[in-house]
């Protein structure tokens, strides 16, 4: 089951996230440069924190092991990057649009265990009290939330971290967005130099390099023959997709050549399929997005009902000092 989490506007003239024909317009609002947006994929967090603890269950005996995962690691995120500003992303289901390019899209991929999406209704549950804001639509993919919220937020001069381990993102690294993740044991945040040295292409390159060699996460093929390697000396020689098929003739191995010709349907779909989609309408205001300190009342009971002591201890200290100021 997937949860839909839309924030709605407060007032008549919200600052909008991705709103077509105002992004040049409302330039003049935008953030000063030390503002930090952290935009988190929440799938990939709850995914990981699910199968990283086991047997961790509340005193009613559900299981919890992915909620008390990802709220730690949200904690530790935070207190790391410090960021003004926070948005975590849902899948609301696949796009459309790459389904109707390639019907089998992401179709290796086994549906959640019942478990996990019921924590994950609990997850957000605690986003609310915790004053998080969080972005979910039916039919819209996550990636496409978090390039939508990135492009925007960059160009109005704002720093960006994205928290995922999806390769996808590194297509979208500039000079104000970098990417942590959670699996990098260094929890370096990934700007150019390391999108560089991992894939041997920059990042405006990343796009035509993954639809050379495919991405097997998401069921999409790649060119038979060519793989990481292969795929950056050609990029590195003729620049794009389109400079290579352009100067075909220049390709010295008859045999590279004419499979690059044979395939180029599929190299052409493939940059559809990978290419995020960063003009997505999002009625999220900039302001929603801010680190609020969160609804103490409800977190307590949260946390009580989960068993978490510890979180509910700093809590009822937190609420202590409060009384006593």
């Amino acid at each position: 089951m997937q949860r839909t989490l839309i924030l709605e506007p407060e007032n008549d003239q919200p600052e909008l996230f991705g709103t077509p024909g105002v992004n040049k317009a409302i330039g003049a609002a935008s953030p000063k440069a030390s503002a930090l947006l952290l935009i988190v994929d929440g799938h990939a967090y709850a995914y990981r924190a699910f199968y990283a603890i086991r047997s961790l269950s509340s005193p009613s005996g559900e299981g919890t092991n992915a909620i008390y995962g990802f709220i730690n690691m949200l904690r530790k995120m935070r207190e790391r990057l410090q960021p003004t500003h926070i948005v975590v992303t849902w899948d609301g289901g696949l796009a459309a649009e790459r389904m109707a390019i390639l019907p089998g899209y992401k179709a290796q991929r086994l549906p959640s265990p019942p478990d996990l999406d019921r924590q994950i209704e609990e997850i957000g549950t605690y986003l609310k009290a915790a004053g998080i804001a969080c972005l979910s639509k039916a039919g819209v993919e996550a990636d496409d939330w978090i390039a939508t919220l990135a492009r925007e937020s960059s160009y109005k001069g704002m720093q960006v971290i994205i928290a995922s381990p999806d390769k996808d993102f590194m297509q979208l690294v500039d000079a104000n967005v970098g990417i942590v993740n959670p699996g990098d044991k260094s929890e370096s945040i990934w700007a150019d130099e390391h999108v560089r040295n991992k894939t041997g292409v920059s990042p405006a390159q990343v796009l035509d390099w993954l639809s050379l060699i495919g991405d097997s996460v998401d069921n999409i093929d790649g060119v038979p023959g060519i793989g990481p390697k292969t795929a950056a000396e050609l990029l590195g020689q003729f620049g794009s997709i389109d400079g290579i098929y352009e100067h075909i003739g220049e390709i010295k191995s008859p045999k590279l050549r004419s499979t690059l010709i044979e395939w180029e349907p599929m190299v052409r779909r493939n940059q559809q399929l990978i290419r995020l989609n960063d003009t997505l309408v999002c009625e999220l205001q900039l302001t929603d997005c801010g680190c609020a300190e969160g609804d103490l009342t409800v977190l307590k009971g949260l946390y009580a009902k989960w068993g978490f002591k510890a979180l509910l201890r700093e809590v009822e200290n937190l609420e202590s000092k409060r009384k006593a100021a």
